[in-house]
């Protein structure tokens, strides 16, 4: 006869890994390096600035 056993701990939630490598935060900055070259002179310019120094930050 099989009986199955309760515990009352709540499971542990797997260890969080990093989405993206170190190089691919350099891929995509220098990606919107040149994209912001294209994009300069719109209002979008300016979300893609911080965003480009954001990710310098995580170098």
């Amino acid at each position: 006869m099989y009986t199955e056993t309760q515990t009352n701990e709540m499971p542990q939630p797997s260890r969080s890994r990093a989405v993206f490598s170190q190089e691919d935060s350099e891929l995509i900055r220098t990606a919107i390096a040149h994209y912001l070259q294209d994009i300069r002179d719109t209002p979008e310019a300016t979300k893609y600035s911080h965003l480009y120094h954001r990710l310098g930050r995580l170098a």
